[in-house]
């Protein structure tokens, strides 16, 4: 059936990762080079690595390693965990991460999430460069993400679920936690940090947006827009992690106007992971 065989494409090639058995196999592939328990896990955009710059690193894994991870294509080189310690806090660190446009389904790309959650990971910060469409905000403004819109046609929770991974329809009305928000703040104010706060709206990609479809996305209520994050957001909440979003806005296509933010960025995750 229709059904049937959109299911089977979402998983890949009929292969679920998201079962405990998958899980266990890659949590054990690490567990030969670390015993690091991790606290938070953070998502870590391919050309933005002064945050991992900041990592006391016990472990580094390339994600071939590591069975099921996806292969990170956009830069294969970054695409890596990295354990250890950040402001005092033990942190496992996803330095790259594949997206569906690169031919993956959501299931395999949401995968790690589900790792570092076993990992012992309550918390993920996710990070990243994102096109603004806001009239008054510039490039390498941050924005903390305060809400998402998922356009990519698909959800990472398509196919069986495993009740002992999370409930099938999770609540999605708080998916970005408010307490870490506040967190955020603090920090950006003690910082000296600006700090926007908006809505993300996430696309298939990988071709840029058109005047029209940006207006449209505008009118939707979307502030910035991206390919990743909300999949991954989408497979935490149902995790029971709790979750921070911020996200660097950059000229569509301009990744350079991003990297200026790459200090204050680091700066703003340090003193959220240090004040948890």
């Amino acid at each position: 059936t229709r059904r049937t065989e959109r299911v089977m494409t979402t998983m890949g090639a009929g292969t679920d990762l998201h079962t405990p058995a998958a899980i266990s196999r890659a949590v054990e592939a690490i567990r030969v080079h670390t015993s690091l328990v991790p606290d938070v896990a953070i998502v870590v955009d391919e050309g933005l690595d002064g945050l991992s710059r900041a990592i006391e690193v016990e472990c580094t894994l390339p994600y071939d390693a590591v069975p099921g991870f996806p292969a990170c294509a956009v830069a294969p080189l970054t695409g890596r965990l990295m354990l250890g310690t950040l402001a005092g806090k033990r942190v496992v660190v996803m330095q790259g991460h594949a997206r569906a446009y690169e031919g993956h389904s959501l299931r395999d790309v949401t995968f790690p999430v589900r790792v570092v959650r076993a990992l012992g990971a309550q918390v993920l910060v996710v990070t990243g460069a994102s096109g603004g469409m806001h009239p008054l905000w510039s490039a390498g403004d941050l924005m903390l993400i305060a809400d998402h819109i998922n356009l990519l046609g698909d959800n990472p929770l398509v196919g069986p679920n495993d009740p002992t991974l999370g409930a099938r329809f999770p609540d999605m009305s708080a998916p970005y936690d408010e307490s870490l928000r506040v967190i955020a703040r603090v920090v950006a104010a003690a910082e000296g940090i600006p700090l926007r706060e908006g809505t993300y709206v996430a696309v298939s990609g990988p071709s840029l947006g058109t005047p029209a479809e940006f207006r449209m996305l505008r009118a939707l209520g979307a502030d910035v827009v991206g390919t990743s994050t909300v999949p991954e957001v989408i497979v935490a909440v149902q995790g029971g992690m709790r979750v921070l979003g911020c996200a660097i806005i950059a000229k569509a296509g301009m990744l350079g106007s991003a990297r200026a933010a790459e200090p204050q960025l680091t700066a703003l995750v340090r003193g959220v992971v240090e004040r948890l």
